[in-house]
């Protein structure tokens, strides 16, 4: 193509290639020099309409870059940073892990700033000023050490800084790791829901503020705007919140300023939450259920079948497990898949599927897909994988 100076038009922003930039170049001398002057690859004048031609060719990708930074689809980095803050908006920083823990103690028992510790030595702080409800209460403790730090179930079980009335703590959960700083797509994602923030849907401002929390990874928000109590157990005129990561306080602050007045509130947590006016308010949501799915898949190998076969196998399943949403129902035809995305080549397969078996943890095994509650989440149980010649 000729070389044409930078134009804007309907289809956005228009700029010479590199060798247009060169080759116009290369014209412009000639027609000052000479048409006899030579300017092959090895000449020095060559070499230095090369180093020009570059140079005005990285400012044009500058320009790129700066056109695209006007919009929120096509904005990157420090850019994206600036045009978000439209829109009330910030990008999330790296976050700490949070866990649901159990603290046991003498009803009433007030806790000003507890820390517990799990076996690795990580500590982890407890909402400030708690007080006991009951001789059992659950609350989310955030891990002190920034990052995906990780607590299998019962780990953390020390209490760093006793207390009179408070016994023992844990956690019937794995920790939720904390997140790194948010990318580039997934704060585009969340732009296009801050829109609804400031909207006339008040569900969907709920929503658009519970995703604005650090931490924050996975959300449902259910509303029931009938005068009767629904299927899933949520009261009439109420909605129920369910959300994996962040702090209790962030969370309940934001379904306090976003939800409809008069609107209650439900979930397994309560939060008080105190206003300008330092009214209080208990604000109700639930930390998902973990449902560990148990899959035994059986196989007949072929002669490319090897062990990474079935490494990839289980890496697939887990993946499919681990994608699903909050209330999304585990399904055959998502495990099938997923064990099909194993087979390289389809004209020879390393395997051929002799049956496949899911269920929840403790259940019957079977070829139906498993049903996930409105406030439960599939997690990656055992997977088998049985091999026959």
């Amino acid at each position: 193509m000729a070389y044409t100076a930078p134009y804007i038009d309907d289809a956005g922003l228009h700029i010479p290639t590199y060798g247009d930039i060169r080759d116009d170049l290369i014209d412009q001398f000639k027609s000052i020099y000479g048409q006899d002057i030579y300017l092959e690859n090895d000449s020095q004048d060559y070499q230095m309409i090369s180093a020009f031609a570059l140079k005005t060719y990285d400012t044009m990708q500058l320009l790129q870059i700066v056109y695209n930074n006007r919009s929120p689809k096509t904005a990157v980095g420090t850019g994206l940073d600036s045009i978000v803050k439209l829109n009330g908006i910030r990008r999330k920083e790296a976050s700490h892990s949070t866990c649901e823990v159990t603290i046991t103690g003498t009803v009433g028992t007030p806790i000003a700033a507890g820390i517990v510790e799990d076996e690795s030595g990580n500590q982890w702080n407890l909402p400030e000023n708690i007080v006991l409800s009951g001789s059992t209460m659950q609350v989310t403790a955030t891990c002190k050490t920034l990052g995906a730090i990780e607590a299998a179930a019962g780990t953390i079980n020390k209490i760093v800084n006793p207390q009179k009335g408070w016994t023992s703590v844990t956690n019937t959960d794995v920790a939720i790791p904390g997140q790194p700083v948010e990318t580039d797509e997934m704060l585009r994602y969340r732009q296009m829901l801050s829109v609804a923030i400031p909207s006339q849907n008040l569900l969907d401002g709920t929503i658009a503020g519970i995703a604005s929390v650090v931490g924050v990874t996975r959300y449902k928000v259910y509303d029931n705007d009938t005068n009767e109590t629904d299927a899933n157990g949520i009261p009439g005129h109420s909605i129920a919140a369910i959300v994996e990561g962040g702090t209790d306080a962030e969370i309940a602050e934001q379904i306090y300023l976003r939800k409809g007045p008069g609107c209650g509130t439900f979930g397994t947590l309560a939060i008080t939450y105190i206003n300008s006016d330092g009214l209080q308010t208990i604000v109700r949501f639930s930390r998902p259920a973990y449902v560990p799915i148990n899959v035994n898949v059986k196989l007949k190998t072929g002669k490319s079948y090897t062990t990474s076969v079935a490494d990839t196998l289980k890496s697939n399943i887990e993946k499919y497990i681990n994608s699903l949403d909050i209330g999304y129902n585990v399904t055959v035809t998502g495990m099938l898949t997923a064990v099909s995305a194993a087979i390289t080549n389809a004209a020879l397969p390393s395997f051929s599927l002799s049956g496949i078996a899911i269920s929840k943890d403790g259940e019957t095994a079977g070829i139906t897909d498993v049903a996930i509650a409105y406030n439960e989440v599939a997690s990656v149980g055992s997977i088998v994988i049985t091999e026959a010649g």
